[in-house]
């Protein structure tokens, strides 16, 4: 055994190094320092008045959170339109609020004058249109988004209905606020007339006031907006719905720069409102109508869909103003192609055209056994469990039903729909007191619009006992017509499927949404509209016209066209879409 020496470890011998003098830094401090008092920053607060509270967005809330005026159960309908604005905003729109000066802003009844009601909103304009002078007054919690000012003479009591509110037709205001802005530098000026209220600012500055004029009962509503005035020569020489148009001062805007810009619009005494807004551009020519006036494209911030101009020209003068053509308010160019009036538009997707199921069923085929033998033949009938074909030679052949393949079978069951009963239904329900008049109105013997909601729908049921094991589809159309012309509109449609079976009686019956009808009078002319026929459709499941019941001729001879156009749309007797008839001239 080998040991090996176990090796010690040596530290190495210690290195001495330089050490450093630090030095001990001196601070002087005096024993007299007291520290200095704080300073209190005190701000003096002004206590507001009652009226220069701006109250939250519920300030059209009613008591209760649910019911009555302005409750959180008012949802807004986003594909609605009227002719105030619609229920959804694209963004470049003027949002709407409607204020009712009747009530407080919990919706209770307030004893208020034509004149207080002008006195209020002078104030209000005065004070360089500050919102919260009318916090006290009730706020529809509802919101419509405008893109035009296009509003011809209609019936007051249609502004508070647009808003959902049933509060009478007077003593009412809508404000609008948006952006104006144009994409490249633009010269122009307002025209406009509100009965009876239209102001217009821009910048903070008012540029039109297009309220009631020339008439020293009302004078009290044209000097609303104070000292405006304009150094136009049309002023007040044309007429726009029942008086004559304000004429504005040129305005010049900057390419894309943007400006605010309101609009109010609004009814004293109830009655007739109209609101018309149009531009014209410094160097354009525009055609004239019979009083000699340009016809001036309304103003827009977007082009009027079709629907749009539709609700328009039921109440516009023609040649009074022009709902296509001209600027578009908004920071990017539009192509001039895709802002024209157009004689046809269809907005709704196409459908399948109708197949003649007699021409189907008699077309050659090949049919085949269960035992895998086939024929070239054309059906012909089925009688008493037979199936009758026709071969290409002309010879006649009976084969039982049972022989031929399930495929067979079932072009033979859908060959042979069964009959049925078809009724059009039209409940009518009518709301004569839907409408409040106004104090002036009721002095005036002014008769309230005629209202009726109309429901309709299909009802049909098998003839006879025997089965039909297929789906089949119900389609109804419901059409009305205009009062003042002879175009016809497309008021409602509806479809339902079902199977006729011994469980549900081999009958079937649905309804659509109510649709409301209002008619009244202006200038001795019936404005409105009236249902004026029907068809009702079945088809099978392989989307074969089966039967089919029509009050005209002319629909079921057009059904193809028909099925094309959006609910709402105005067209003649072809089914083509054409615009609504518009009122004639009694002023000019």
């Amino acid at each position: 055994v080998v040991k090996h020496k176990e090796v010690e470890f040596e530290p190495p011998k210690p290195v001495e190094r330089p050490k450093m003098k630090l030095k001990k830094p001196r601070v002087k401090v005096k024993k007299t320092a007291k520290p200095k008092p704080t300073n209190r920053i005190v701000t003096k607060v002004k206590t507001a008045t009652m009226p220069d509270i701006q109250l939250p967005e519920m300030s059209g809330m009613a008591e209760g959170l649910g019911s009555g005026f302005g409750g959180f159960d008012m949802m807004p309908d986003l594909g609605e339109m009227t002719i105030f604005g619609g229920g959804q905003t694209i963004g470049n729109d003027f949002v709407g609020t409607f204020y009712d000066l009747k009530r407080d802003r919990n919706g209770r009844s307030l004893n208020i004058a034509k004149e207080q009601f002008v006195d209020i909103l002078t104030r209000f304009v005065k004070s360089g249109w500050r919102e919260s002078l009318l916090s006290r007054y009730y706020r529809s919690p509802k919101k419509l988004y405008a893109t035009c000012f296009m509003v011809p003479p209609i019936k007051s009591t249609l502004g508070p209905r647009a808003f959902g509110e049933d509060c009478g037709g007077w003593c009412w205001m809508v404000l609008y606020k948006g952006k104006l802005v144009y994409p490249e530098d633009i010269k122009f000026r307002f025209w406009g007339f509100g009965d009876d209220i239209l102001l217009v600012r821009v910048d903070g500055k008012l540029v039109l006031n297009g309220n009631w004029h020339n008439d020293g009962s009302m004078m009290y509503i044209t000097e609303m907006a104070g000292s405006w005035s304009t150094s136009a020569t049309e002023d007040a020489q044309y007429y726009y719905g029942n008086n004559k148009a304000r004429v504005s001062n040129w305005i010049e805007l900057k390419g894309g720069k943007m400006y605010d810009m309101e609009v109010m619009i609004g009814e004293v005494p109830g009655g007739v409102f109209s609101s018309m807004l149009t531009v014209q551009v410094y160097g354009e020519k525009y055609p004239k109508n019979r009083q000699g006036a340009p016809i001036l494209p309304m103003f827009k911030t977007e082009e009027p869909s079709r629907e749009l101009q539709d609700i328009i020209l039921a109440s516009l003068i023609q040649n009074e103003a022009s709902v296509t053509n001209g600027p578009v308010f908004r920071d990017y160019a539009v192509s001039e192609s895709t802002n024209k009036t157009e004689e046809v538009a269809d907005e709704a997707p196409p459908a399948p055209p109708p197949v003649d199921l007699a021409k189907d069923r008699s077309k050659m085929r090949t049919w085949t056994t269960t035992d895998g033998r086939t024929l070239q033949a054309r059906f012909v009938s089925l009688l008493g469990g037979k199936v009758v074909l026709k071969t290409a030679k002309g010879r006649q052949v009976k084969v039982p039903f049972n022989m031929f393949s399930e495929a067979d079978r079932k072009f033979v069951e859908l060959a042979n729909p069964p009959k049925f009963s078809i009724d059009f239904l039209k409940l009518s329900d009518s709301k004569l007191g839907r409408y409040q008049l106004s104090p002036m109105e009721l002095q005036w013997n002014v008769q309230p619009p005629r209202v009726n909601d109309f429901t309709f729908g299909a009802r049909v049921k098998q003839i006879g006992a025997g089965d039909y094991h297929h789906e089949v589809t119900v389609e109804y159309f419901a059409i009305g017509k205009e009062l003042i012309g002879n175009k016809y509109i497309l008021l409602d449609r509806g479809s339902s499927t079902f199977v006729p079976t011994k469980e549900n009686g081999r009958s079937h019956t649905f309804k659509g949404k109510p649709v409301e009808f209002v008619e009244y009078e202006i200038g001795g002319e019936l404005r409105g509209r009236r249902p004026d026929g029907n068809i009702v459709i079945i088809t099978d499941e392989l989307g074969r016209i089966i039967q089919h019941t029509s009050s005209k001729s002319w629909l079921w001879e057009n059904i193809d066209k028909l099925r094309k156009l959006p609910v709402g749309a105005y067209m003649d007797k072809t089914c083509t879409r054409a615009y609504p008839t518009s009122p004639k001239p009694t002023l000019w």
